[in-house]
């Protein structure tokens, strides 16, 4: 059985996808939209060593093999695949001609990160956020457009563009908070200060964000200067936990709960909580997993070892949990999942449209990582794989009073 009809067995005769590999052979449908080509033996050594996403993406980002079309169509295809679409004898015949090397493990793409010490101290979680976040703020603006948000967008239309869906965003977080002129907004995890900014400008808050990210911090801090907002806002290179002490009107937390880990929820909330004025506000926006019972971290996932190290999900269920045993009375959630497909749509579609230059700034194995991260996460939203959700509370006051509308209404 040759190498190119072995993949195609795995994956499915009506898949429509077409193979190419290093022995000559090829399969599937000519018509095909998307050509998988098999480079080298590495290639299918990747694959045969790590199966499943794993090695798919080390072949991926090592460039052995590659994809002739649109990696989400690819990869749409592609989870479909099974071993056990081809006997045991086929097996063996596919083993014979690629021969027992192709069970020594290659080695492992630059590109991948497996990180030592505690999980989730602050070093190691310093490391996990600079693997991330510090790899170029060029880079991100190619992929994140103006906006220079790198959480789910909120779309008000099917039609709108990314810069109004993440602006869309800004504001449904800023009247969840009842943002009001003069009140203080503290927003941990604050990515490059899209919030931070958004909030002093159209909300008149004094607004501090912090962030593990020093080119983070260096980006946001001169965009807030270039703004004129320096007099409102503020962007710092600092851990949340390490954050002031006085008392904010407001917290945010976007994107942020995904680097804590499940076991550090409880303290994170009562961190956040301790930061919060009686009657105070905290709006909780992270992915998440679709039920409660599965393991919060993936060890041997690509977003694991490429994209997100120590990167922990949870079920929103747990977050709630966490919320309200830990001295915040839940008020309102939503999910926002699909709204989650389109944004990483969005900047798939920047990062197409900007390739020959984002390679040349972080090199082509780590513009492979983020094409083929975004692609799979945006499936996996479609396909209800991860959801995001945000989840709003409140540090009620000694009386119980909770300083909310008695019916609010936080528009489209």
């Amino acid at each position: 059985m040759k190498i190119a009809e072995a993949f195609e067995a795995v994956v499915g005769p009506s898949a429509p996808v077409a193979w190419k590999a290093y022995d000559g052979s090829s399969a599937g449908p000519a018509e095909a939209a998307v050509t998988v080509h098999l480079r080298s033996p590495q290639a299918v050594s990747y694959v045969v060593t790590s199966p499943g996403e794993l090695g798919l993406g080390r072949a991926y980002v090592s460039g052995e093999l590659e994809v002739e079309g649109d990696v989400y169509t690819a990869l749409a295809s592609l989870s479909q695949a099974s071993i056990d679409r081809i006997s045991w004898q086929q097996r063996i015949e596919v083993l014979r001609s690629i021969g027992l090397q192709a069970l020594k493990p290659p080695p492992r793409p630059a590109e991948e990160v497996v990180l030592r010490g505690g999980r989730h101290s602050k070093r190691r979680d310093g490391e996990a956020i600079s693997h991330h976040y510090d790899i170029s703020n060029t880079f991100y603006e190619y992929v994140l457009g103006p906006s220079m948000a790198y959480t789910c967008a909120a779309y008000p239309t099917l039609d709108a563009t990314l810069e109004e869906a993440q602006a869309n965003k800004f504001d449904l977080v800023c009247r969840k908070l009842g943002l009001e002129p003069g009140q203080r907004l503290l927003d941990v995890g604050c990515g490059w200060g899209g919030m931070v900014m958004h909030a002093a400008k159209n909300y008149g808050v004094q607004a501090l964000g912090v962030t593990l990210s020093r080119r983070q911090a260096e980006w946001a801090q001169k965009a807030i200067a270039d703004a004129g907002l320096a007099d409102r806002a503020e962007v710092r290179f600092l851990d949340y936990r390490d954050a002031p002490g006085e008392a904010f009107d407001a917290v945010s937390s976007i994107g942020l709960t995904e680097h804590i880990g499940r076991r550090e929820l409880p303290s994170y909330f009562t961190h956040l909580r301790s930061k919060l004025k009686p009657g105070g506000r905290l709006l909780n926006h992270c992915i998440t997993r679709p039920t409660n019972l599965e393991g919060p971290l993936k060890r041997k996932g690509f977003i694991n070892r490429y994209v997100f190290p120590d990167g922990e999900l949870v079920g929103v269920g747990t977050i709630i949990s966490a919320m309200q045993d830990n001295g915040i009375e839940v008020r309102h959630e939503e999910s926002l999942r699909e709204h989650y497909a389109m944004t990483l749509r969005d900047w798939g579609r920047n990062l197409d449209a900007n390739w020959d230059a984002a390679v040349r700034e972080v090199g082509l194995g780590r513009a492979r990582v983020w094409r083929i991260y975004m692609a799979g996460c945006r499936l996996a939203f479609e396909r209800r794989g991860i959801e995001l959700h945000q989840v709003l509370g409140v540090r009620t006051r000694d009386d119980g009073d909770a300083a909310m509308p008695l019916r609010p209404d936080w528009g489209v």
